[in-house]
């Protein structure tokens, strides 16, 4: 029998046919608008409430397969009509209105490109896996809250991140279904002749081309680049197929798409940053190719065409730790760079150079990392400790500055308030606070009004959000054992799990082995105690993925699965909910009163999980890991620490401390709070506590207060900073690479020659000593430099703590390169103290002072 031929396919597109007063839903279905506006989402599910689901809340699909005769009833609904017509009316003063960007900063010219490998965005959208990608989404959505003019450039998924399902023994297995993306809330970005924009990159044995794709978020477009085109090879098709998918070769493939890729696709749609944002190292390529631009017709070297481009760049580390850093070996970055190096002038030293935190070790791996710190002037963490964790992490870059002083800022992340709060406390909020909680989720005065609402309503909306927690978990559990082959009884006994009145306490994250998952369940007797309590009944929804790869991770699933099948009263009590993602997360942080976060410290970054059940009322219980530090401290009464912040050089020992100290507070806090009610079975002090979180937390641990600080903190200084690098052809970055070169020929030229300090070394509080320094220039001049004194109390080991900086000023020449500086320390404090001189460039244009190589200590 012959092989049947493929047959040549002609494709076209079929569109939904709505009727004419009908129109605005599918405009409105394009733009993820809606997601987090209740009266949008409403909108939809009230065309089919059942259908809604089963295309898991995407507009687009809806509108595709909905009856024909269901659209023709709606319009002709005059409820639904009016329906229609608020939220078209809201959609579009939305996209209109000047927002808090053009009231603030109307004369600055601002276009910001954020790069992100994932974005959370909705969950009919699986371009995500976890904290790093809703984040970014969450950022996209304040963006276009406060009109800032930013754009995403990102991926597109073929198979997106895995669908997590269980086997019968509890063990996670991965499934990648494809996404159809002619049904998604995208379109693909075509070319004014109406022909697809396609971007052109090159790896070592062929081209790739990639098709471009827009996503709009409210006024904010996302760009996302796809490989899977006829015209690329199997191989290059596959790039942009799985988030995470494949071993580092692919891992390398998709980044240079991401970077390089993205800038190009950026020029083809006509988009033209003054800022690029790298949102973690797996962009950071995309330094290269703008550098690469910029010298393809110019005669400048790389590190002039380097210091514009920094100039310009913004980078924010995520991880506390160098595992979780993208590390490429030599021989991967020499098989895809050898054909690029050139463009950039560089030789295969200089190249790989870039990416080593010691750049004279020829066999440390290329750090995306590290290449994205070398390439931009902004660098942050994500809280208030991992800025602290990040500059110890990243000293060797700097080795000679104090770590308090390395070059590495903070902005603490957040959440999108509306995507992730309740209807029902959505509803309560404008019946009880003033509009700028919704308008300016910042103004701390907005959220004053939660102690006025009164208790019972509160407790009630919070209820609810219990309630629907637990028929919708009942459902899922359902359908996970059908799915799993179970058995009728088991299936059955699904619709038995959880009360809806118990205390209910949720933990889903990522189940990295540093989460520590499976903490709860180290003294399964006390646990037990605590299940068993019929009286005050206490209950667990675990939810989350392990890395394909993790089988450390898979073993806590397989834990926690085993153990709440364990019994019939444990089965009751402890469920695991398969396929985390964010239609899961909303359920769980709106509807658990205890949100439950055991990291162990200081590996979590920020973490932003617990900010959302936040918003919610829900009270955390959590480490003082990452964002917790700074929410814990703003208002104790918001929830409960688990230790005291204390990092342990013993993993088991730490465990088993702080295990006691979760169920010492589980046993005698939680839960007699919880069950601590007056007659009308209210619990006034929970209450009490979940309206100290609502006020302390909510205004300060959003995305619309973190955007806000980037673009204050490092976009504006950004676009300021890179206008004056970038003006008159570069001329100012030619100038500071010029400066930097002949500093660093004559640095070591200089030297302290010596040292004088008036009086005889003991001071009273309240005076001043002065401190005289000769220092040798060689060939440098004095503008050149900086002299500083490091002064501060000394710690017993000798060392200087809670230093200052004091400038000191140039006073006269004493010869050929001899110069004399003086400065002044005031004793302010009695104790033994201290002080250091150093030396330090002194470029007016320079970022930081801080540049390696060139600082110097007497």
């Amino acid at each position: 029998m012959a092989d049947f031929a493929t047959p040549s396919i002609r494709t076209f597109q079929v569109f939904p046919d709505l009727p004419e007063n009908l129109q605005p839903l599918l405009e409105m279905a394009r733009n993820f608008w809606w997601m987090w506006h209740p009266e949008g989402v409403e909108l939809f599910r009230r065309l089919d409430r059942d259908l809604w689901d089963k295309v898991y809340h995407n507009p687009v699909k809806l509108l595709g397969i909905i009856q024909q005769s269901k659209l023709e009833t709606a319009s002709k609904d005059e409820g639904f009509l009016a329906h229609l017509e608020r939220a078209y009316k809201a959609f579009k003063q939305h996209m209109e209105e000047k927002g808090w960007y053009g009231e603030n900063h109307p004369e600055t010219k601002l276009q910001v490109a954020y790069f992100s490998a994932e974005f959370g965005i909705h969950e009919s959208l699986p371009i995500y896996s976890g904290g790093l990608g809703i984040l970014a989404g969450d950022h996209l959505k304040s963006a276009s809250e406060i009109a800032l003019p930013l754009c995403g450039v990102g991926l597109l998924y073929r198979n997106g991140y895995f669908q997590q399902y269980l086997s019968a023994d509890g063990w996670q297995q991965e499934a990648y279904p494809e996404q159809d993306f002619y049904n998604l809330p995208i379109e693909m970005c075509r070319y004014t002749d109406g022909s697809p924009v396609h971007v052109r990159v090159d790896m070592p044995e062929n081209a790739v081309f990639c098709q471009v794709w827009k996503c709009q978020v409210g006024r904010i477009p996302l760009y996302l680049l796809d490989t899977n085109l006829q015209e690329n090879s199997p191989s290059d098709r596959d790039i942009t197929s799985r988030l995470y998918g494949g071993g580092t070769e692919m891992r390398i493939r998709q980044e240079i798409v991401l970077g390089i890729g993205g800038v190009r696709a950026l020029e083809a749609v006509g988009v033209k940053p003054n800022v690029y944002h790298m949102n973690e190292g797996h962009a950071a390529f995309l330094a290269l190719e703008r550098i690469r631009v910029i010298l393809a017709d110019s005669t400048m070297t790389f590190d002039q065409a380097r210091q514009g481009v920094m100039s310009s760049s913004v980078f924010t580390t995520h991880t506390p730790v160098p595992a979780g850093i993208d590390f490429f070996s030599p021989e991967l970055m020499t098989k895809y760079f050898k054909n690029y190096w050139p463009s950039l002038k560089l030789d295969e030293e200089g190249f790989l150079a870039l990416g080593r935190e010691d750049v004279t070790n020829r066999k440390q791996g290329f750090s995306m990392a590290v290449l994205a710190i070398r390439l931009a002037d902004q660098l942050n963490g994500v809280s208030a400790l991992h800025g602290q964790v990040s500059r110890r992490m990243w000293h060797n870059i700097w080795p000679q500055v104090p770590p308090v002083e390395v070059p590495i800022r903070s902005v603490t992340n957040g959440i999108h308030a509306r995507t992730w709060l309740s209807p029902d406390m959505q509803y309560l909020f404008d019946r009880y606070l003033p509009p700028s909680w919704m308008e300016d989720p910042t103004d701390q005065s907005a959220w004053e009004g939660v102690m006025q609402i009164p208790d019972e309503e509160l407790w009630r909306a919070h209820e609810r959000c219990r309630e629907r927690l637990v028929a919708w978990a009942r459902h899922t559990l359902k359908g996970q054992l059908q799915r799993r082959g179970a058995s009728y009884d088991d299936v059955q006994a699904a619709d038995e799990v959880l009360d809806p009145e118990a205390l209910t306490i949720g933990f889903a994250r990522r189940f990295a082995t540093y989460k520590r998952g499976a903490l709860l369940l180290r003294d399964v007797g006390r646990l037990m105690k605590l299940i068993e309590d019929s009286k005050r009944p206490i209950q667990f929804v675990f939810a989350g993925k392990a890395h394909p790869a993790d089988h450390e991770g898979k073993e806590l699933i397989k834990t926690i699965v085993n153990f709440a099948r364990s019994s019939p009263q444990v089965r009751r009590r402890v469920v695991f909910i398969e396929n985390y993602d964010i239609n899961v997360a909303r359920y769980l942080v709106q509807g658990v009163d205890v949100w439950l976060n055991t990291p162990r410290r200081p590996y979590e970054a920020s973490g932003t999980s617990g900010m959302k059940a936040a918003v919610n009322g829900v009270l955390n219980c959590s480490v003082l890991d990452g964002w917790w530090v700074e929410g814990y401290e703003l208002d104790p009464m918001s929830g409960w620490a688990i230790g005291h912040g204390e990092e342990y050089a013993d993993p088991n020992y730490q465990d088993t401390i702080e295990s006691v100290a979760l169920y010492d507070i589980l046993e005698k806090q939680i839960v007699p709070l919880f069950y601590q009610r007056s007659v009308d079975n209210v619990p006034r002090q929970w209450i009490s506590r979940m309206k100290h979180c609502l006020r302390a937390l909510a205004p300060a641990f959003n995305t619309n207060r973190m955007v806000r600080e980037y673009a204050e903190k490092l976009y504006i200084p950004a676009a300021t900073r890179g206008g004056m690098m970038m003006a008159e052809g570069l001329k100012k970055s030619v100038e500071l690479a010029t400066a930097k070169d002949r500093l660093r020929a004559k640095w070591p030229g200089v030297k302290v020659a010596g040292v004088h300090t008036s009086g005889n070394g003991h001071y009273k509080v309240g005076q001043t000593m002065q401190v005289e320094a000769m220092v040798d220039l060689g060939d440098l001049e004095p503008v050149d430099v900086q002299v500083q004194l490091y002064a501060g109390p000394l710690s017993t080991s000798g060392a200087i703590t809670d230093a200052q900086t004091l400038p000191m000023q140039h006073s006269r020449a004493m010869g050929p390169g001899r110069h004399l500086y003086v400065g002044k320390i005031d004793c302010r404090t009695s104790g033994r103290q201290g002080f250091a001189i150093r030396v330090l460039p002194g470029h007016a244009d320079m970022a930081t002072p801080f540049e390696p190589g060139l600082i110097l200590w007497n």
